[in-house]
Formats: C-alpha cells, sequence, structure tokens
C-alpha cells in the first residue's frame, strides 16, 4: 500500500524545548489515522507540520511524495486546527466561495453552497461569520476543510463544540472521505467517536511516539484501555 505520510526521525524545537522527538511514522494511503495522547503531547505541533504551517529542524517528512510546505502537498491537504481561519465581516458563503477560488474549484459559488448544505449551515449562509455560534464556526471551519476533496485530511479536535446530530454529520463526511481513497489523521479526545472511524491509532508521549498500529476490536469496545496504555507508558 503506498504512503500517504511518511516521518523519518522528525525533531521540532521550540526554543531548547524538543516538541517532538525522534519521531517516525508512516500513514498508508486510505488509512483512518487517530492521533491520541495528552495535552501538550505534540499532537496539534504535528499536525501544523504535515500542514506546511510549522517548520521543523531535523528529519524528513513527506506528504503524498511531497515536502509538507511544497504548493502541492498544501493543495492536496484539508486542514482543520484550533482557529477556523475565516474571514469575520463575510458570511458563511461568501468565506467558502472565496476558498473555492483559491483552490481552483468550477463553479464556486455552488460547491460552497453545497457543503453549506452538507454541514447543516444553509440557512445562515448569508449570515456573517461574526454572528455564528461556537458550533457553526466549527460547521463552516469542517466545510472549508472538505470542500476541496483533499487527497489528505489533518484535523485537530473535529468534535469540537458539535452536538450529537452534528457529530453523526462529521461520522458521515470522514466515512465518505474514506470511501474515495482520503487518508484521515484525527487528533481527538473523543475515543469512542474517532475510534468507530479508525483504521489505526499513534500514541504521543512527551513528543514520542509510544505506540503505533492497528485499531483493535478491543479498543473500539472499550477505549478506556487507551487510558491504561497512557498511564502504563507514563509509568516506565
Amino acid at each position: 500500500m503506498p504512503q500517504a505520510i511518511e516521518l523519518d526521525r522528525l525533531w521540532k524545537f521550540y526554543g531548547d524545548y524538543p516538541a517532538l522527538r525522534d519521531l517516525s511514522l508512516n500513514i498508508a494511503q486510505g488509512a483512518c489515522c487517530a492521533l491520541l495522547g495528552r495535552n501538550g503531547a505534540g499532537k496539534t505541533t504535528l499536525l501544523r507540520i504535515l500542514a506546511g504551517l510549522s517548520p521543523f529542524q531535523r528529519g524528513t517528512v513527506r506528504v503524498c511524495g511531497e515536502s509538507p510546505r511544497s504548493e502541492k502537498a498544501r493543495r492536496l491537504n484539508g486542514f482543520l486546527g484550533h482557529g477556523i481561519g475565516v474571514y469575520e465581516d463575510l458570511s458563511g458563503l461568501e468565506n467558502l466561495t472565496f476558498f473555492a477560488r483559491v483552490a481552483g474549484i468550477e463553479r464556486p459559488a455552488s460547491a460552497s453552497a453545497h457543503w453549506l448544505e452538507r454541514v447543516g449551515l444553509a440557512r445562515a449562509a448569508s449570515m456573517p461569520v461574526r454572528q455564528f455560534s461556537r458550533g457553526m464556526r466549527q460547521r463552516l471551519a469542517l466545510a472549508r476543510a472538505f470542500l476541496h476533496a483533499p487527497s489528505v485530511l489533518l484535523l485537530d479536535e473535529p468534535f469540537t463544540a458539535l452536538d450529537d446530530r452534528a457529530i453523526a454529520m462529521l461520522t458521515e463526511l470522514l466515512t465518505e472521505a474514506r470511501r474515495r481513497g482520503a487518508t484521515l489523521v484525527l487528533s481527538t479526545h473523543q475515543l469512542r467517536e474517532a475510534l468507530a472511524i479508525a483504521s489505526h491509532v499513534a500514541l504521543i508521549e512527551n513528543g514520542r511516539l509510544c505506540y503505533a498500529g492497528e485499531r483493535t476490536g478491543d479498543m473500539l469496545e472499550d477505549p478506556a484501555l487507551l487510558y491504561r496504555l497512557y498511564t502504563k507508558l507514563g509509568a516506565a
């Protein structure tokens, strides 16, 4: 199976502090990797490197065979970070239409309207984003990430601020993305939702990769197993 993401002995420093330490990981094309770990473990840092938004000091990183900071890799990525990165004074439709044009999507207004419908924001399409609730902003950020049918989806806490109905919607979108062959990497504390769609799990502790492998049936039946793994690793 071709590798969509290749990390080889990656180091990332903030000053003298190593946020990521000698981290190596491969994620196959079409896989869904749940990126797990405590707050401050390095998950967000890793996703920002993969998205081409943050440099690193040592090692090799490839996304679909490209440097993550290359224009080609950026176009192949869909990224959801902690900040939704949209224009407050524009409407939801105007925001998505702008990003669709930047991505070179044909009929950008039509594509944007479609995605607003998919994420349940059709009725708020003309509303300025500054009037959106937190949950509505998260839905808009998700629409932006999926808008251009990316080959790789990098999602940092995608279930944040979503109610049960929106979580079901996102799960459906992620499942559809996998069916078309997209590779998913999602960092989340919503273990049950993430493990339901994940094919693989990667656990980071203090910037190091402590575990990487297939998501097992035992993990799905009892997500607390992963918490016990955290405890075991922390004591080691």
